[in-house]
């Protein structure tokens, strides 16, 4: 099953931010009349105003086997309060924010045939998955994105390039690299309480990439001790190729590489942003649905 990500709140700060704070990044092409700070900028204010979403989804991971898993999902999504209902291949999934003890409602297509109640953050929904149930959306992305820019500093320029426009999944898109050159690992302490998901959040990296450089662990529940030192990633990838929709400004396509090879790769088709959604579309009596 897959379970693709949703982000935090984004502030209003955080936009102007990228417009204010002497962010440089330089284009490759002429012709746009908006820059690469201006795009990314309008495209983080857009992610802001994001209320709902409605999309296809097709997914490409890389395992830690080295091969790589591909699912595809019809994805309905409201930010206030949180609701999302995922379709994957015979497979329901709805989970509602403060029903149901926090677990997502979820519908087998094989044995057991009936329904179960999980923990978003269990194995059995996270099994060989880079990302949750958390975090399905954008906000999780520009949030990188965001903390990328920053950290690189006067290096902007030389990492974010607008490479002009493309199109793609039908859709006529702005194309944007993001290159973290000095992409690698490092040693990291590890402290009281924390866990690979606590770790990559506060560094901003990837959990599983963590897995995967770190094969004594099993999965995300291996538990930590305070002392161990285990290799985090510097960044969270090495390279982002970023597909802006003109028209919604919104990422369409998402291809993350790092030392190896493509890492992850996401394809929104069919995309609306903030449809307007029936009350009954996130309750399992949807007429539509089969729970």
């Amino acid at each position: 099953m897959l379970f693709l990500p949703t982000m935090k709140w984004i502030s209003v700060s955080l936009i102007t931010g990228l417009l204010f704070l002497g962010f440089s990044f330089k284009s490759k092409v002429t012709g746009i009349d908006d820059d690469c700070k201006v795009l990314i900028a309008k495209s983080l204010k857009a992610i802001h105003e994001v209320k709902g979403l409605k999309y296809h989804l097709k997914i490409t991971e890389r395992s830690r086997k080295g091969t790589f898993n591909f699912y595809e999902s019809a994805v309905k999504f409201q930010k206030k309060p949180r609701k999302i209902y995922l379709y994957i291949k015979g497979i329901e999934v709805l989970w509602v924010e403060g029903t149901n003890k926090g677990k997502a409602l979820v519908k087998p297509n094989s044995f057991p045939y009936f329904n179960l109640n999980l923990d978003p953050m269990g194995d059995l929904m996270r099994q060989d998955q880079h990302h949750t149930l958390n975090e399905m959306g954008y906000d999780y992305l520009a949030s990188i994105i965001d903390y990328s820019a920053k950290k690189m500093g006067d290096n902007f320029d030389e990492a974010f390039t607008l490479e002009g426009e493309e199109k793609i999944n039908n859709r006529l898109c702005y194309k944007i690299t993001i290159n973290n050159k000095s992409f690698g690992y490092t040693d990291y302490t590890v402290g009281e309480n924390e866990s690979i998901t606590s770790i990559a959040r506060r560094h901003f990296v990837s959990e599983y990439m963590i897995l995967e450089k770190n094969k004594k662990f099993k999965d995300y529940f291996d538990i930590l001790k305070k002392g161990q030192v285990i290799k985090i990633p510097t960044w969270y990838c090495k390279q982002v190729t970023l597909y802006i929709d003109k028209f919604y400004m919104v990422p369409i396509s998402v291809k993350i590489m790092d030392d190896i090879g493509l890492f992850e790769e996401y394809n929104y088709y069919f995309l609306q942003v903030n449809p307007k959604f029936e009350d009954a579309e996130f309750t399992r009596e949807y007429k539509d649905y089969k729970f």
